[in-house]
């Protein structure tokens, strides 16, 4: 049908293209006019023709998106009642934050459905007879569990080791011979530090072959957990990058298994105020996360930044997951970005520079001796000076917050939590890597101003 609808226009080559905007630019520089660079130093072109586009990368996997509740368990009976809510409202997966290993896993999960859930335990602590515990109840039970462990994440995030590098590779190496999927990299840190994308899929790759080349029989797929950004079709890119990269590294020791990716929205470009414009930020964030591949999807609630966990802020974003998946038809299509010119050229530029940097990592140390000696922190604050910059001269815009704001909005009565940087001075081994919102200096002055008023 569509050779006989097509059939008499003549194909157009880049070439062609090419002159004719050239002819319309009436004498302006086609790079200078047409042509810019990311933060990554990738050059974006005006168009992407099928006759430039010769590498054909190879196609993710896509089974659909999961949608995934966070529960943080501090009450075990509220835990294991508002797990069940969830999951009649629409979720799909269960990603339960547990901070010690004291937890009944008989409470936690009583009544809970076993079909087509995945439930994941996020631990905070580091114990091998604890996931010993778990893989016999999940096996007893006929529960679908995947435990989220990472060590090197909590080097990264907090400064300090479980325990130390020795005895907490040496529980991760215990943890091996169970017959359950436990292995996890929080890389969602990066991204909300000010990384750059090239940086997160190289300080992932990293991060993940510390355990590759540390941890002996690993059987069982690992987990990204990252978070998208705001850059639509460099996120969707990053995400295929990402599996690229895994898959690429993965053979090299043997492994065939994929790895399973968990997205949620960048806290990083949140605002306090004009809160209602972080659903649309986390609205295309999740657009992004779908089309490049995730596995699983977690949203995060408008008021996350300075509400407790509510079940209004829970619902409506998981309703936005829903609308996504079932009234948008997100989830009808396979690899709906698969052979888009412009995504596979950005695709493969990323994968490129990431794969450079990655082995520059390795060729002085590893991502270990890097934290320790300080330049992975050193490099994200460097890139995250540059978007700062970016923001305060307002070339980089938040909506409602450095442009256009509503100066009549107040907040100092709305806060439930502390939505700025924490400080915890104490003994660390490294300089933990911080997260921090662009919008936090213009927040706080707001804020001063409003007590003043």
């Amino acid at each position: 049908m569509a050779k006989e609808l097509f059939k008499e226009f003549e194909p157009v080559s880049s070439k062609q293209w090419k002159q004719q905007i050239q002819f319309e630019l009436k004498g302006a520089d086609y790079n200078e006019t047409l042509v810019w660079e990311s933060p990554e130093g990738i050059k974006v072109k005006p168009f992407y023709h099928r006759d430039e586009n010769e590498v054909k990368l190879p196609s993710p996997v896509s089974n659909g998106f999961k949608i995934v509740q966070n529960i943080y368990v501090y009450d075990v009976k509220k835990s294991n009642e508002r797990a069940s809510e969830s999951l009649q409202r629409g979720a799909e997966c269960i990603r339960f934050t547990l901070e010690n290993e004291t937890v009944s896993l008989d409470e936690l999960m009583l009544n809970l459905p076993k079909e087509k859930v995945t439930y994941y335990f996020n631990l905070l602590f580091l114990s091998a007879e604890f996931i010993k515990k778990v893989c016999t109840f999940s096996s007893q039970n006929d529960y679908n569990i995947v435990v989220l462990q990472d060590a090197v994440g909590q080097l990264s995030k907090d400064g300090n080791w479980f325990a130390s590098l020795e005895k907490d590779f040496s529980e991760l190496n215990l943890i091996a011979g169970l017959n359950i999927p436990f292995l996890s990299c929080k890389t969602d840190l990066y991204q909300n530090a000010g990384a750059n994308i090239v940086q997160q899929l190289a300080y992932s790759l990293a991060h993940v072959n510390e355990y590759f080349t540390r941890i002996e029989n690993i059987s069982s797929p690992i987990t990204f957990e990252v978070s998208v950004g705001t850059n639509f079709f460099f996120e969707i890119a990053k995400l295929r990058a990402l599996r690229l990269l895994f898959n690429t590294l993965a053979k090299e020791y043997n492994h065939d298994f994929d790895c399973h990716i968990i997205a949620t929205p960048t806290k990083r470009n949140k605002t306090l105020y004009d809160y209602n414009v972080n659903m649309l930020r986390t609205t295309t964030e999740c657009m992004s996360a779908i089309l490049g591949g995730a596995d699983a999807i977690s949203n995060l609630a408008y008021d996350a930044i300075y509400h407790k966990d509510n079940e209004f802020g829970d619902r409506i974003a998981r309703n936005q997951l829903l609308v996504l998946k079932h009234e948008s038809y997100f989830n009808e299509v396979n690899n709906p970005s698969d052979g888009a010119y412009y995504i596979e050229s950005i695709t493969e530029q990323l994968a490129e520079k990431a794969l450079t940097l990655f082995k520059d990592i390795e060729a002085n140390g590893g991502f270990i001796t890097q934290l320790i000696e300080g330049t992975i922190q050193r490099k994200i604050n460097e890139s995250a000076q540059k978007e700062q910059d970016l923001f305060d001269s307002g070339k980089e815009v938040l909506l409602g917050t450095n442009k256009y704001p509503n100066k009549n909005d107040k907040m100092t009565n709305d806060l439930e939590l502390f939505p700025f940087v924490k400080t915890n001075p104490r003994k660390t081994l490294i300089t933990p890597i911080i997260e921090r919102r662009l919008a936090e200096k213009l927040e706080q002055e707001r804020l001063s101003l409003e007590k003043l008023s």
